[in-house]
């Protein structure tokens, strides 16, 4: 039972979390469509998993990386997918007056040097599986600015997805309202006013190594291969 004298903890774990967010799925929806449910960071591979089982749908992970500012590496102002899809920060970017080309350039370097070295860490340099009129189902453990999911949005819309969701447990109410108006539906039992930190919503927070990341994406590998096959 969570404590009432931490009104700002939602969830007991990851376990708890995942059970709330799979409540505010339209489940029937997902099933009696082809769905596939895309884990948008390393950390979301697991609520994607869980989901997936209960869907009964194909799994797979979308890999991306930030690009961050010149003169502070802990400020993201873009992203960069293995769709080689760029979205940026407009706001940070004016403040800071950064100049786009540097955006571009770095975007380059970051997809050749990182994403697609999480590609082959992760699915041994095989593509990501075919969207192409599937429902699409984004989903992370948390949303905070939004950069994430909106560059994972922008590359399943390049891949022809049919109709995209998008499921957190927890995220920013403003992130939640623009993304009401740019895909077909935003899923997530807490929808908060200045977010934190993930860390601080959660009575026991413990993040996935990757050996357990590589088991989750492995175990559906076959799954994915034949339905595939039925593309």
């Amino acid at each position: 039972m969570l404590s009432n004298s931490t009104p700002n903890i939602y969830f007991k774990d990851k376990e708890d979390a995942v059970s709330k967010l799979i409540e505010t799925l339209p489940l029937s929806l997902l099933e009696d469509n082809e769905t596939v449910i895309i884990g948008v960071s390393e950390e979301g591979v697991y609520f994607s998993n869980q989901i997936a089982k209960v869907v009964e749908s194909q799994m797979d992970i979308l890999l991306t990386a930030a690009i961050v500012a010149p003169n502070n590496q802990e400020l993201a102002i873009a992203m960069v997918s293995e769709t080689e899809e760029v979205v940026m920060h407009k706001a940070l970017i004016d403040s800071f007056e950064i100049n786009e080309d540097y955006i571009y350039s770095e975007a380059h370097r970051k997809y050749e040097e990182e994403v697609l070295t999480y590609v082959y860490k992760y699915r041994q340099g095989k593509d990501l599986v075919s969207l192409k009129g599937k429902y699409v189902v984004l989903v992370d453990e948390c949303i905070e600015t939004g950069l994430t999911m909106m560059v994972a949005l922008k590359s399943v819309i390049a891949r022809d997805a049919k109709n995209i969701y998008i499921a957190t447990p927890i995220l920013d109410k403003n992130v939640y309202e623009n993304f009401l108006s740019v895909c077909d539906g935003v899923f997530c039992p807490h929808k908060i006013q200045d977010y934190i930190s993930i860390e601080y919503y959660y009575e026991n927070y413990e993040k996935l190594d990757f050996d357990d990341i590589s088991e989750i994406v492995k175990s559906q590998e076959n799954k994915n291969k034949l339905e595939n096959k039925k593309d």
